[in-house]
């Protein structure tokens, strides 16, 4: 049970190391997605990513009979064995344990861990009560050495010879992985096999390659009447600091325990030990990962992520080593949607994700103020010239047609690419390609300008002019909302008039309120009624051409429907910033916006990507969480409402 509920094999728990590696799984313990295991190593941090030990199986054997500790699927649907069944209670914190009850009172305890900044995984078993006889635990690891996207069959090149180093086991399945090393205090057997047509479940439903063969090398062995407890510890090669550690398994084990229960129990929140998993290396800086488990690091991303991940819970350091890695990567005033890896070309398809740094950059030097630790003049140099360049290089016109237009205003796009965060791409169609002077854009724009200003002068009658032609231009007194996009595919006067969340940014989520306040109020009414959920804000309203109720399906069908009402989390931030703002952020506007819309989506931290958020959810009842089940935006923006915009 988990705090009184069943374990279930769609509630997921997740573990990381900090490199971009990680480990995720049901707490069921059910395998569903091609992307759970036990070790997931980033071989080019955060990136490269390599599932290496998918995961195991595990046994008990007593004088009156045999128990497994662990289930599998397999094709076509098929749970074998019912390990599941013997699980008495899940706990999350510090990190994931299960109780198994079996027979004559006799309960086995496993938790497992990942020791921050190494790719490894440590798991225990241990018994809770005397059982009176002999128990004898047996697990066999279930391998690959596969790219984390992909699935993993039955070949003869894989290797199964092990080498053995005292305590240690070493496998190396193929020559341009990294080796897996296994330390225990058990005995190893080697006895290898392979088992075959294990089923994902939440890959078959997204239509994709859903099977896959794992093989296993062998088993390790235990007595766990003789032993404190049963321990092992994976690492990967050349990526875990324990490969330098002489100790027996069983201390280091203990060690790497303690150190992490410390690490842990230092963060002031379960949110904010959550929000600590997205904030990754990358080379001598620091980026965050989008989501788990699919995501890497993108810029659009990154910027609203760090507002909530990093500046609401005081995390300055950790932003200011961000927006600095970030900062050499501008290139025409635009920065990467994604950030490039070494001999990769850079991708610049995002229009907004340049105008987010410059009020991430903006949001941390105000909070950076009166810090004698972070005022470095240097540093502020730096993330300024960055602003120069973005907003340079915008005013004259860049790639893909973004150029400030002669009203002020920000125009973008070209058939074939999407440069707004509703960014699907079904084979070479957009789904949304919104060209033109999209709303959000807009807003993003004119709060940039409006920074700019502040350090150099020259911006001053742009932001001017773009501020007049905002407040006249988007405003649709007949829907008593604001138009999605102007100047529709660059025709002078073409309008988009659907009614999507995009337009709350004109109210909140940006530092300045760009619309009379009565004007405000409506924009406000107006998404709470046709988009506002428990979830999060559709985006796109009921009734409108190309609603869709709910995200499932292939690939098509799901990119069809990505921004075509599905329900965003993350943009829950900037609706309830708004809401309290038309409401003269009084502190009993807080506390209601807290109870109406804080907490309904609190409760979803315990569905789903469990102490997360999710990235979507359908955007009918019963708002079904889909997606990717921990979400870097999404956590961002439930931890800047509680520690920002509802703070009284």
């Amino acid at each position: 049970m988990r705090d009184g509920t069943l374990v279930s094999d769609s509630e997921e728990w997740l573990e990381v190391d900090g490199l971009g590696g990680f480990a995720s799984g049901t707490t069921a313990e059910i395998r569903t997605r091609r992307y759970h295991a036990l070790l997931l190593t980033a071989t080019s941090p955060p990136s490269e990513r390599k599932t290496l030990v998918n995961g195991l199986e595990v046994w008990v054997e007593t004088t009156r009979g045999k128990w497994f500790l662990s289930s599998q699927r397999y094709g076509p649907d098929v749970v074998y064995p019912d390990g599941m069944t013997h699980i008495q209670k899940f706990e999350l914190r510090p990190w994931p344990t299960w109780r198994f009850g079996l027979e004559d009172g006799l309960a086995i305890d496993q938790e497992l861990f990942i020791p921050y900044g190494q790719s490894a995984l440590v798991v225990h078993w241990r018994l809770a009560g005397d059982p009176g006889n002999q128990v004898k635990l047996t697990v066999r690891p279930l391998l690959s050495g596969r790219d984390f996207h992909g699935t993993h069959h039955e070949n003869n090149a894989f290797r199964f010879d092990p080498e053995l180093r005292g305590d240690r086991v070493r496998w190396k399945p193929y020559g341009d992985i990294p080796a897996v090393i296994a330390g225990s205090n058990g005995r190893y057997r080697h006895s290898p096999t392979w088992y075959r047509n294990f089923c994902y479940t939440e890959e078959r439903a997204r239509g994709l390659d859903y099977l896959e063969d794992l093989a296993s090398p062998g088993l390790f062995e235990w007595d766990l009447k003789r032993e404190e407890a049963a321990s092992l510890i994976f690492f990967a090669e050349g990526f875990a600091r324990i490969g330098n550690d002489d100790g027996a398994t069983i201390e280091i084990a203990n060690r790497l325990r303690r150190e992490e229960f410390r690490r842990r129990a230092a963060f002031s929140s379960p949110l904010a030990a959550a929000a600590d998993c997205y904030l990754v290396r990358r080379g001598s800086g620091k980026t965050i990962i989008a989501g788990y488990p699919w995501f890497g690091d993108w810029g659009r991303d990154t910027f609203i992520s760090l507002r909530g991940l990093c500046l609401a819970i005081d995390r300055l350091e950790t932003a200011r080593d961000i927006l600095t890695e970030w900062a050499g990567t501008v290139s025409m005033g635009m920065l990467p949607n994604r950030f490039p890896d070494r001999g990769i070309e850079p991708e610049f398809n995002s229009v907004d994700a340049s105008l987010w740094y410059i009020i991430a950059v903006f949001e941390y030097l105000q909070a950076a103020k009166g810090r004698p630790n972070l005022e470095d003049a240097a540093v502020t140099a730096k993330l300024q010239q960055a602003i120069e360049a973005i907003l340079t290089g915008y005013r004259a016109g860049t790639r893909f047609g973004i150029a400030a237009d002669e009203d002020g205003l920000l125009a973008a796009g070209e058939p074939g690419v999407q440069l707004t965060w509703m960014d699907a791409k079904v084979g070479n169609q957009v789904v949304t390609p919104r060209i033109g002077k999209p709303v959000e854009v807009q807003a993003l724009w004119i709060n940039a300008l409006w920074i700019g200003q502040s350090f150099s002068a020259q911006w001053k009658s742009l932001f001017a002019k773009a501020s007049d032609s905002f407040a006249t231009r988007f405003w649709n007194e007949a829907r008593g909302q604001l138009y999605d996009v102007v100047d529709v595919d660059h025709r002078a006067g073409a309008l988009d008039p659907l009614s999507r969340p995009n337009q709350i940014f004109s109210v909140g989520g940006l530092p300045l309120v760009l619309l009379p306040m009565e004007q405000a109020r409506r924009v406000v009414e107006t998404v709470e009624a046709a988009l506002c959920t428990p979830m999060g804000l559709r985006s796109l309203a009921r009734g409108e051409p190309g609603f869709v109720p709910h995200y499932e399906g292939d690939v098509w069908h799901r990119d069809s429907s990505y921004h075509q009402g599905t329900v965003w989390p993350w943009l829950i931030g900037p609706f309830v910033e708004a809401w309290v703002r038309v409401r003269g952020k009084t502190p009993e506007a807080k506390r209601l916006a807290r109870q109406r819309f804080f907490e309904p989506l609190r409760s979803h931290l315990d569905q789903a990507g469990l102490g997360h958020v999710s990235e979507i959810a359908d955007a009918d009842p019963p708002y079904t969480p889909r997606g990717c089940p921990f979400q870097a935006w999404s956590l961002g923006e439930l931890l800047r409402l509680d520690r920002v915009v509802l703070a009284e």
